[in-house]
């Protein structure tokens, strides 16, 4: 059954994909840029672009909402991405890409977008800070978790967002609820932590069961900050 707009008609982005799918098995390739053109012609629209602005401003398009004490930070702006609470998984926040990777105007390169909170160090100086969660993606270029801990604005003392990881890091592609971790140390001049959850350019990321809380040392951290080698290492590039 095809999806419904809030308004009660059918989707436009379901139309295209069905008319594409439908010229297809009849020998008809056409992208799903050509086919979001043709559904808003059959609105009497020249583009998809006009039909996107006029969903866009109409009653029923309303932005997903913030959930309390959580902000956005990235490429915020929503003509690139969705972000919010997800209305069909209560207790779940989610990012959504809303440029599909087809499309005439392509993702800026290196796009995000992150929901994110920070709060004050104060009571958490001197302590191992675990931050879990549980994730889960639909067609991801990457989806992460990520804490920072700063001494003052611009001025990382620690960080980890995964992307480094060998292992238990981002999710990729389509992937199921996943745990995932960061500890980190935080300094004695730390004044601040931010941490959050984020979406690396398309796709789809979701996130809850969030926790932070201290941690004893024998939890290993997983950031690197200010660690070096016993000695050198790999001189010869051999991995």
């Amino acid at each position: 059954m095809p999806t419904k707009s809030n308004s009660g008609q059918p989707d436009p982005k379901t139309m295209a994909k069905a008319l594409r799918q439908a010229l297809a098995a009849r020998g008809v390739t056409l992208s799903h840029s050509d086919c979001l053109d043709l559904v808003a012609q059959q609105h009497g629209l020249n583009d998809w672009n006009v039909l996107a602005a006029r969903l866009k401003d109409s009653p029923e398009a309303q932005p997903l909402k913030l959930p309390r004490d959580w902000y956005p930070t990235g490429r915020i702006d929503r003509d690139y991405y969705e972000y919010g609470l997800d209305p069909d998984e209560a207790g779940t926040g989610v990012i959504r890409c809303l440029v599909t990777r087809d499309s005439a105007t392509p993702l800026p390169d290196d796009s995000f977008c992150s929901l994110m909170q920070s709060v004050l160090a104060d009571d958490l100086r001197g302590q191992r800070l675990r931050l879990s969660a549980q994730l889960r993606t639909q067609d991801a270029d990457s989806g992460a978790l990520w804490m920072r801990i700063d001494r003052a604005p611009g001025q990382a003392l620690r960080f980890d967002n995964m992307l480094q990881r060998r292992s238990n890091g981002i999710l990729t592609g389509t992937q199921p609820w996943s745990a995932r971790a960061i500890v980190l140390d935080v300094p004695e001049e730390a004044a601040t932590v931010h941490f959050g959850f984020m979406l690396n350019g398309h796709g789809r990321v979701w996130a809850r069961d969030f926790d932070l809380r201290p941690v004893g040392l024998e939890v290993a951290t997983t950031d690197d900050s200010g660690r070096g080698l016993a000695g050198p290492s790999n001189l010869d590039f051999s991995a």
